[in-house]
C-alpha cells in the first residue's frame, strides 16, 4: 500500500522521555508514565493502559468559581502508562514551560493540557465591572511544569512596555504581573444612540512590563468551559446580579 498519507512526517513521533510534546502543530502527544491534567473531551486517541477521571474545574473552590463565572477549565486527570493524543478542533498547539517563580495568566478556553505539578486558580480581571462577554475571569498558573495552549491561527507576542489594548476574545495569555483592566474602545456619540456600533465596545488593557499573546481570531463569547453560548447566557445573568447591571 502506498500513499503520501504514510509519509515520515505523519508517522508517530517516539521519545524516551515522558511528558507533553507536539506530534504536529495541531496534535499533542503525552507520553504517559504517571498523570497529567487535560481539558475534558480533548482526547482523540490513546495506546496502553490509560484511565480518565473527570475533575470538574480542579477542586471545590474552583468548581464554585466556575459556576459563578462560566470560566475555568473543565478538567480530567489522565493517568497510567501509554501514549495519549489530544486536540481541540484542529487549533494550533503551543507548549510553554514554566520555571519556579514564573506565573502566567491564560484564558481557560485556550488551556489544552498541563503537568499535574503546576498550580492554578481562577482570578478576576481588574475592572471587570465594565462587563465584557469574555475575559472577565482567567486562570493563573504557577510552579514548575509544562502547559499546552491552543490558538486559532499563528499568534503574535506583544511586548508590553507601553499601554496595550487587546480584544478580550483574542487574548490568549499574558504575564501574570501585568496590571490588567477594561477600557472602553468605542466612543459614545449620535451613532451609538441610533444603535450603530463598531463591534469594539471594550478592550482589555495591559500596563507594566511583560508580554501578551494575541491570536488572529476573536473567539465567540461562548465562555471558557466550552459548553456553547446557551450556558453562558445564564451565567452572564448571574454575573450581572453580582456586579450590578
Amino acid at each position: 500500500m502506498r500513499s503520501e498519507l504514510f509519509s515520515a512526517e505523519n508517522l508517530e513521533k517516539e521519545s524516551a522521555q515522558p511528558g507533553l510534546r507536539l506530534q504536529n502543530s495541531k496534535l499533542l502527544k503525552a507520553e504517559l508514565n504517571g498523570d497529567f491534567m487535560a481539558r475534558v473531551g480533548s482526547m482523540v486517541a490513546y495506546q496502553g493502559q490509560v484511565q480518565f477521571e473527570a475533575l470538574g474545574s480542579g477542586g471545590l473552590g474552583k468548581f464554585l468559581k466556575q459556576k459563578l463565572t462560566g470560566e475555568g477549565v473543565p478538567l480530567m486527570r489522565v493517568r497510567g502508562n501509554g501514549d495519549v493524543f489530544l486536540a481541540d478542533n484542529a487549533a494550533d498547539i503551543h507548549l510553554i514551560d514554566l520555571e519556579p517563580g514564573d506565573a502566567l495568566s491564560i484564558n481557560g478556553a485556550n488551556v489544552l493540557a498541563f503537568d499535574s505539578s503546576l498550580n492554578y486558580d481562577i482570578k478576576m480581571v481588574q475592572g471587570a465591572g465594565m462587563m465584557s462577554n469574555a475575559g472577565l475571569f482567567n486562570c493563573v498558573f504557577s510552579g514548575h511544569g509544562r502547559i499546552a495552549v491552543t490558538t486559532k491561527g499563528t499568534p503574535v507576542v506583544l511586548t508590553v512596555d507601553q499601554p496595550t489594548y487587546v480584544d478580550p476574545q483574542a487574548a490568549i495569555c499574558w504575564s501574570a504581573g501585568l496590571q490588567t483592566g477594561y477600557h472602553r474602545a468605542e466612543q459614545l456619540g449620535l451613532g451609538t444612540l441610533l444603535g450603530r456600533t463598531t463591534g469594539e465596545r471594550f478592550t482589555m488593557s495591559f500596563a507594566g512590563q511583560g508580554f501578551v499573546v494575541v491570536q488572529p481570531s476573536e473567539e465567540p463569547p461562548a465562555g471558557l468551559a466550552g459548553t456553547g453560548g446557551g450556558g453562558n447566557q445564564q451565567e452572564g445573568g448571574i454575573l450581572g446580579n453580582i456586579f450590578g447591571n
